[in-house]
């Protein structure tokens, strides 16, 4: 088993820590506003997270050099689209630069005007609550205010590819789940 260390308090290559946090896997969403002018943004990501039960709070992140950011912080709404593992075409299509993301691609308008995908394994439409400094990125606080789910495989990433989720035969997180959200009252 080969394993790399690195010191970061030290001048370090970027690339290192971008694969040691690849290998935490995630699900792929595309992440969706409105912006001023009605121009349609998004832009697939992986930095989604819940953050709070009550108030419905969920987060994401962005590069300060993304060229979507001013529409993300002036609209003041946002979809987060979970992607279910059929949507490959669709996550490269919002990770790459051009023109027109949309074309070809289903949605509705959501609240804000935000798209909200058709097909999306989860969806949750936010009002941003706050925005936070986080080095090379700003940090989005949203708070749901319409969610929707349905059942179906996810799309996940992992040390640089798509991959899915494959159930173990042993282990069941629900009792564990049901054991932990209990224990908090």
């Amino acid at each position: 088993m080969d394993s790399r260390k690195t010191t970061l308090d030290t001048p370090f290559d970027s690339r290192q820590l971008r694969n040691a946090l690849g290998r935490f896997p995630t699900g792929v969403t595309v992440i969706t506003t409105r912006g001023p002018g009605g121009k349609l943004e998004g832009m697939t990501a992986n930095s989604f997270s819940a953050l709070s039960l009550d108030p419905p709070l969920v987060l994401w992140s962005i590069s300060r050099k993304a060229l979507s950011l001013p529409s993300f912080i002036e609209s003041g709404h946002f979809c987060i689209n979970v992607l279910p593992a059929a949507h490959i075409d669709i996550s490269h299509k919002f990770a790459t630069p051009r023109e027109n993301k949309y074309e070809d691609v289903m949605f509705e308008s959501g609240l804000g005007g935000s798209p909200v995908l058709s097909d999306a394994l989860a969806t949750f439409e936010c009002k941003t609550e706050t925005t936070l400094d986080a080095g090379d990125h700003l940090l989005f606080i949203g708070r749901a205010q319409r969610i929707s789910f349905r059942d179906g495989e996810p799309l996940v990433f992992s040390a640089g590819q798509y991959c899915t989720a494959i159930p173990l035969r042993k282990g069941h997180a629900a009792s564990d789940l049901k054991d932990i959200w209990e224990g908090l009252g």
